[in-house]
């Protein structure tokens, strides 16, 4: 989409949205939707709009999630998650999904339920936001940083100063510029009056000391269980071996919910991992003294348990002491207790963490507790709307972040609108 940047406007503007992502764009498209009149402007400091939408999910965009219980969806964010709850009542999947439908962009769920376009393309939905925001007249500037808000005084509107020293006046201001990680407006925030709870990284993968798996990269496992050391809760998920440590759904789920614990660490930190996700130490005893009486002869090496890749199995042999001519008959009880130790608790030296640059997620921002999440207006600033990424609230990959920005885009819009 093209800027259309040349003079400053003129008049004042009915909403002004900073920021052209996926919270942005819903909320310029909100707005419109219930009053077609209103004069709108979406501002975004890049050369292109919705950028994290055309990388995310592989470059297939990952929209959303195929949960429609607003109790059950709210769980899957660490923070945040109790004030979405309430407003999934208002905005949700299947609502999100039903909007877009309507615009002709079909979506499909996959196994693990994220859900995609049905194009396996994030243009398809690029094209859907950008054809609707022409349709609804909603202006879109790019390469238009902000540098400076001023809030309204005796009865006049918001200003925005622009980079470029251009000025912009506003009746109704929302800030939709997700992460602020890299924003540049932590400071504008908080000449507003607004508290930023200090931004940390969430959603980010498992460096290895000594990586002891570095030649098994690229085996995955399609259920196990991790946890922090010595006491975080269990999250489970896939996992990934990768050429640096560990990655997958259940690393990420672990490192979003604990993120704030880890970045006190310096990512430093010993994670638990159990290979075999249902089983436990009663179970997987159980497990081996059936085998001892069912295939005594059999060598331990050629006999993996459960799901287990044979490569992943032998190094774990390799780690309690055992060798893979072993057989399960002749297997002695101390050799038995350090197999399921490696198993169910196998103990690895984090040191670090990778993040993907232009899926980076962040935990903090503008705290929820000055937000109205039945409005998404301030509680500072009358006329000034918060949606998406920039507000403390974030949920585990698999779409849930995206929604979080269709539903405050949304309710914030929608809000908006009927109070211009």
């Amino acid at each position: 989409m093209e800027a259309k940047i040349k003079e400053p406007s003129g008049g004042p503007f009915d909403l002004i949205v900073v920021g052209g992502g996926a919270a942005g764009f819903f909320c310029a498209l909100s707005a419109a939707e219930v009053n077609p009149d209103l004069r709108i402007l979406v501002l975004d400091g890049g050369k292109k709009v919705l950028r994290k939408v055309r990388i995310s999910g592989g470059g297939r965009c990952n929209l959303t999630h195929h949960c429609f219980d607003p109790k059950e969806l709210s769980e899957r964010y660490p923070r945040g998650g109790r004030q979405l709850r309430g407003a999934f009542h208002h905005f949700q999947p299947k609502d999100t999904i039903e909007w877009f439908s309507k615009r002709g962009v079909a979506t499909k769920t996959e196994a693990d339920g994220r859900m995609f376009p049905v194009s396996d393309c994030s243009q398809s939905v690029i094209d859907c936001l950008e054809k609707s925001a022409r349709e609804a007249r909603v202006e879109v500037w790019t390469e238009s940083k902000v540098r400076e808000i001023d809030p309204p005084e005796a009865g006049n509107p918001w200003s925005i100063k622009l980079g470029d020293g251009r000025v912009e006046k506003t009746e109704k201001l929302c800030l939709a510029m997700g992460s602020l990680a890299h924003s540049g407006l932590v400071q504008i925030i908080e000449n507003l009056d607004h508290q930023v709870v200090p931004l940390v990284p969430s959603l980010f993968a498992f460096n290895l000391k000594n990586h002891p798996m570095k030649d098994l990269s690229g085996i995955s496992v399609p259920l196990a269980r991790v946890r922090i050391l010595p006491k975080s809760p269990y999250r489970e998920g896939p996992l990934l071996i990768t050429h640096r440590g560990l990655s997958g759904p259940a690393i990420l789920k672990l490192s979003a919910w604990e993120a704030r614990d880890l970045h006190e660490r310096g990512h430093r930190f010993l994670v638990e991992v159990n290979w075999l996700g249902g089983e436990d130490r009663e179970s997987l005893g159980s497990m081996i003294r059936n085998l001892r009486e069912k295939r005594a002869t059999s060598k331990l090496g050629s006999n993996p348990l459960g799901e287990l890749p044979k490569r992943l199995w032998a190094r774990i042999l390799e780690r309690a002491g055992i060798s893979d001519d072993r057989t399960w008959a002749h297997l002695p009880k101390s050799e038995e207790e350090k197999l399921i130790a490696n198993l169910v608790a196998c103990e690895l030296e984090v040191d670090g963490k990778t993040t993907n640059k232009d899926e980076f997620v962040t935990c903090g921002g503008v705290s929820l507790k000055e937000v109205d999440f039945r409005t998404m207006e301030s509680k500072v600033h009358s006329g000034l709307y918060y949606a998406g990424e920039c507000l403390d609230l974030d949920g585990v990959t698999g779409g849930f972040n995206f929604q979080a920005a269709w539903t405050t885009g949304r309710i914030a819009g929608s809000a908006i609108a009927s109070a211009v």
